[in-house]
């Protein structure tokens, strides 16, 4: 196909997401607020939300348009994925220096990265060669409301690690994917070592590509279990992820805060940028709804757990929980817009007693 018209259907794809964002989700939410208003109180499950609006016509509207319109992004006539299969060899070729990539050939890929195409991404982010091209294009979209604005939510992410603590000088990037997440914290922290760590090769190779590219070498990408890696205890003052821990079964979630404690130096710290903060059961609903028609079927259990709890019964401090603004002018209690509910998870590593 050409390229005009990938580009041309792809923006019509994005518009329609914008209508889905914009126009349906809150006529959703308003037909809901209207069947609720005689009630002595408000739905309080997930469930109770379906009872009343999951048969509806424009629920169904609603959850097609979800469903479909990512499937053709990917998948569809002018999808991302063949767009990307006809330019194969030029995408290998266009990968330059990747020699800061360090590939594990023989990594084993666990069961439930294997079972799910996530995001209705073909065959995973992780089975085909130029799988870090087609993820790191569709990323541009996946919030129809910013655009390509993605650096500005992962910029404002580093800056409040930032403003939360001392400057880092030994990072670890866990789920790091293309490096979209990793870029603002070897650029914000240049002093530091980082270290980004990703399942996929095809992801971390491309990562390694684009920090070579732009001359930055305290940056190393390296393909690993975020859950079970090589360092040493203590390696690190400072551990993040980005929109990984949704996307782990409940087991793996708690091996990896685990792992993220054990790696964190006394004194050290973490922070998670993930969708956990959700205000009402009509907010469950809907997000509940989107794992299963995305192909996430983690982000419920993730969602229900006690988090903070969890975080202290490993004997970490200062636990945290904030709603995350992704732009400005954001409401996470009471937005008219569909978005994601972007969360901070945030903790400490008790420092050793003097």
């Amino acid at each position: 196909m050409d390229e005009r018209s990938f580009v041309a259907a792809q923006d019509f794809i994005l518009g329609a997401k914008g209508y889905w964002t914009t126009v349906i989700y809150p006529a959703l939410k308003e037909d809901f607020q209207n069947r609720t208003e005689a009630l002595d109180a408000p739905p309080d499950t997930p469930d109770a939300v379906g009872a009343i609006i999951g048969d509806t016509v424009l629920y169904r509207y609603y959850a097609w348009l979800e469903r479909h319109l990512q499937r053709f992004k990917y998948s569809g006539r002018y999808g991302l994925y063949p767009f990307h299969h006809e330019r194969r060899d030029a995408l290998k070729a266009s990968l330059g220096n990747s020699g800061q990539a360090e590939i594990d050939d023989g990594l084993a890929m666990p069961q439930y990265y294997r079972d799910v195409d996530i995001h209705q991404h073909p065959g995973g982010v992780w089975s085909d060669e130029i799988a870090g091209f087609v993820y790191e294009r569709g990323a541009r979209s996946t919030t129809p409301l910013m655009g390509g604005a993605h650096r500005d939510l992962h910029q404002r992410f580093t800056d409040f690690v930032a403003a939360a603590g001392p400057s880092p000088t030994r990072i670890l990037d866990m789920g790091c994917g293309f490096g979209k997440s990793t870029r603002p914290f070897f650029e914000t922290f240049s002093g530091a070592e980082v270290d980004a760590v990703d399942l996929s090769g095809p992801c971390v190779t491309l990562g390694a590509s684009d920090a070579a590219a732009s001359s930055n070498s305290n940056i190393r990408y390296r393909q690993m279990d975020a859950i079970n890696t090589d360092y040493g205890d203590g390696a690190f003052d400072l551990v993040t992820s980005t929109m990984l821990v949704h996307e782990l079964p409940p087991p793996e979630i708690d091996q990896m805060f685990d792992e993220a404690a054990r790696l964190l130096q006394p004194g050290g710290r973490m922070a998670h940028l993930d969708f956990h903060y959700l205000p009402d059961a009509f907010a469950r609903f809907i997000h509940y709804g989107h794992g299963q028609r995305n192909n996430e079927p983690y982000m419920q259990p993730w969602a229900e757990m006690d988090i903070a709890q969890v975080l202290e019964n490993k004997g970490l401090i200062n636990v945290q929980v904030i709603p995350f603004k992704e732009a400005e002018g954001i409401d996470a209690d009471d937005y008219p817009y569909w978005r994601f509910p972007w969360t901070i998870i945030y903790a400490e590593k008790p420092a050793p007693e003097i």
